[in-house]
């Protein structure tokens, strides 16, 4: 009896174990990996960003985002030296992650019958797109390949602009640029076009933990694209990262006209005194219509920037 109480055991650890082992993460997986997000999650577990902070996002800049996440121990974020549809568009969203591997026709085979098993048609690289949300990024790592790395023509492209109404990061390659450009609601940052068909490559994973050059990549992440490059915030720091580089935006643009007025002395990017604070504050009080975060938002970050002053 003994026997096969340990021997049920074994196989209740196998099938525990082999329900971990699939493409798609599950959600036990994602929470896991982003278990400090306190807020609203998709039903697949991802962070779920509001929709106020990722339209904000748009518009604060690389450089004050990635400061930000410099100072909170966040040094692998960022990656550049992208192609775009549309490089001077900003696209922002929520990170749905793939992975792509080169192909070995055991794994392909192992792949294969769980998408059968799943009811998932067509070749795998279809697959996240059945996933994404509206708001969703499609962020994809194809190991860089370009020839027959082309993860999406302009029938999957089409299919992204449909369910995300977003676009994609894919750091491999994409085919139909012409024909994806004409499409509505789509952007996407790629290596390079290739009029090659993907070919010796396989999906390995939705919603896991991906590298984009040299960033690492969560699912819900904050992606903010823009033309000289891409960063992924991590979603439990999205709303502080925006807030703070809106208030440094609004720092450099009063600095701005100090200077331009002459009335900043050799102080041309510091000199953020407490006093300095204080005529900042004013000035915002005369043009609250420059504020983007709410008044407490300000008020919060003012607080702490002036306390450092000291």
């Amino acid at each position: 009896m003994k026997k096969l109480i340990v021997y049920l055991f074994c196989i209740a650890v196998f099938f525990k174990a082999s329900s971990f082992a699939q493409v798609k993460m599950s959600r036990q997986q994602i929470l896991f990996y982003t278990s400090d997000w306190k807020g609203e999650r998709f039903p697949d577990g991802r962070p779920k960003i509001s929709d106020s902070v990722v339209q904000r996002a748009a518009n604060v800049s690389l450089e004050d985002l990635w400061d930000f996440l410099q100072s909170r121990g966040y040094h692998c974020q960022y990656d550049n030296g992208w192609q775009a549809l549309h490089i001077d568009r900003a696209m922002v969203g929520r990170a749905l992650t793939a992975q792509y591997m080169p192909a070995r026709p055991d794994m392909v085979s192992a792949i294969k019958a769980e998408g059968k098993d799943e009811g998932r048609t067509g070749g795998n690289n279809m697959w996240p797109i059945n996933d994404l949300q509206k708001g969703d990024v499609y962020v994809a790592d194809g190991f860089g390949k370009i020839v027959e790395g082309t993860l999406i023509g302009s029938n999957l492209g089409s299919g992204i602009a449909a369910h995300s109404q977003t676009g994609f990061v894919f750091d491999a390659g994409i085919r139909d640029v012409e024909e994806n450009r004409q499409i509505a609601n789509l952007n996407g940052f790629y290596r390079a076009s290739d009029p090659s068909a993907w070919k010796d490559m396989t999906l390995t994973s939705i919603n896991a933990p991906i590298r984009i050059g040299r960033a690492t990549v969560l699912p819900g992440d904050l992606v903010v694209a823009k033309h000289d490059g891409i960063i992924f915030v991590p979603a439990i720091l999205a709303a502080a990262a925006v807030a703070s580089a809106e208030f440094t935006n609004l720092e450099d643009a009063f600095n701005f006209e100090l200077n331009s007025s002459g009335k900043n002395g050799a102080e041309f990017e510091g000199g953020w005194t407490a006093a300095k604070y204080g005529a900042f504050a004013n000035w915002i009080d005369h043009h609250p219509e420059k504020l983007k975060m709410t008044r407490q938002e300000f008020d919060a970050e003012l607080s702490r920037r002036k306390g450092k002053s000291n």
